[in-house]
């Protein structure tokens, strides 16, 4: 197994049901898969680290087997941050540039952005995400960047994303105790749409719904920057207690009926289909199908009210240009793009994320689009750094020409 090697970018998802850890590196300035590792996760309950040895332990065996297949030694990581403790608000603050008219700096495009952040939040609370909406100057709004542009105000209309910071924390614990270094960590909704969604979505308006074990993240862009994300706390794994409890039998059955039978529709399922099943007497009962689709139905109309609730309550629900995305393992579910159009009124679509060079088929599937996602994020962000840095440095030595 050789050494760690600078180019790579290793992306570790902690879910409810799997841990992921993806392995790529940078080949020719674009992402090259080099390996993954994926265990059934433990110390987790309601989609929150509640034990952190046996969660600790998870992580460790995925990455030694993502170690494994890529061959190399994994020891810094990305980590997503999702679930019940997600919060967004948005935000404007600005200042002005001064009596006359200037040209804007990128340190004048952090000062506004400083005076933006600076609201009110509970103590615990952890920012994830500073991201821009639009800038405006001189009341000129719409504005992507103003750098290099001249003008007397600057402001900017902020989304801030923040989580529970006892939670990341127990997240960034957990990875150090199986040996990895944290190097950042992102919003799993954001990770996703990083994944699966256009441009043109984003740019038309679009929300994107991570459907996970317990919850369901979601995030809103509209022209092209976020304008909203939430956590639902309903999953995948409600879906399956009610199929447990409402046909009285263990939950490994209830999540095999599920994946196999399970529709979010009653009416697409034909009146007449019916399937064999083994009682928890230990003798063998028909199962209309149709009962399991009047199981489910409720809870899919359930996910998607509160979704249309968190939509009306962001003031973004008439900003689905484009409809919405269902990704996530949970968006496999037939009939939930449906139940989707049918409470939102827009067009739906399951998202799959881009396939990786050399990446394995399996591997484009709803449930790695936040895995994936992390990788394309942190490519991204490392090469906006790095951009941002050469120009810096272009410049300081402009500058010491120019004295000599």
């Amino acid at each position: 197994m050789s050494q760690k090697q600078d180019n790579l970018i290793v992306a570790l998802d902690i879910g409810s049901a799997w841990t992921r850890v993806l392995a790529a590196d940078l080949n020719e300035n674009a992402l090259r898969y080099r390996g993954h590792g994926m265990v059934e996760s433990a110390g987790l309950r309601k989609g929150l680290i509640s034990d952190l040895a046996p969660a600790a332990k998870a992580i460790k065996a995925a990455t030694e087997r993502a170690e494994r297949v890529a061959r190399v030694n994994i020891s810094e990581c990305v980590v997503g941050v999702g679930g019940p403790n997600i919060r967004g608000l948005n935000t404007n603050g600005g200042f002005e540039l001064g009596n006359r008219k200037r040209e804007i700096t990128r340190e004048d495009v952090r000062t506004a952005v400083e005076r933006a952040r600076a609201v009110e939040r509970p103590p615990d609370r952890e920012i994830l995400h500073l991201l821009p909406r639009q800038f405006i100057l001189d009341e000129q709004a719409g504005i992507f960047d103003p750098v290099g542009m001249v003008g007397l105000r600057l402001e900017v209309d902020l989304h801030i994303a923040t989580c529970s910071g006892s939670a990341l924390q127990s997240t960034v614990t957990c990875a150090n105790r199986a040996g990895l270094e944290v190097s950042e960590g992102v919003l799993e909704s954001i990770a996703a749409a990083e994944a699966t969604l256009s441009a043109d979505e984003r740019e038309l308006g679009v929300c994107l719904l991570d459907i996970g074990a317990h919850s369901s993240d979601l995030v809103v862009f509209f022209e092209g920057a976020v304008a909203h994300t939430a956590s639902i706390q309903i999953g995948g794994a409600h879906f399956t207690n009610d199929l447990a409890i409402g046909l009285q039998i263990p939950v490994l059955q209830a999540e095999e009926l599920k994946r196999q039978y399970g529709h979010a529709v009653v009416t697409a399922v034909p009146v007449e289909a019916a399937i064999e099943i083994n009682s928890q007497a230990g003798s063998t009962a028909t199962l209309p199908l149709r009962t399991i689709a009047e199981i489910l139905e409720p809870r899919a109309r359930e996910l998607i009210h509160f979704v249309k609730e968190s939509l009306r309550q962001g003031g973004v629900i008439e900003a689905l240009g484009a409809g919405c995305v269902l990704t996530g393992g949970g968006a496999m579910l037939p009939g939930m793009l449906d139940v989707t159009e049918s409470q939102l009124r827009v067009p739906a679509r399951t998202g799959m994320p881009v396939r990786l060079s050399h990446m394995p088929g399996e591997l484009v599937h709803p449930s790695f689009s936040t895995v994936v996602g992390m990788l394309l994020y942190a490519h991204r962000t490392r090469a906006t750094r790095a951009a941002e840095s050469n120009s810096l440095r272009s410049k300081l030595r402009a500058i010491f020409a120019a004295s000599y």
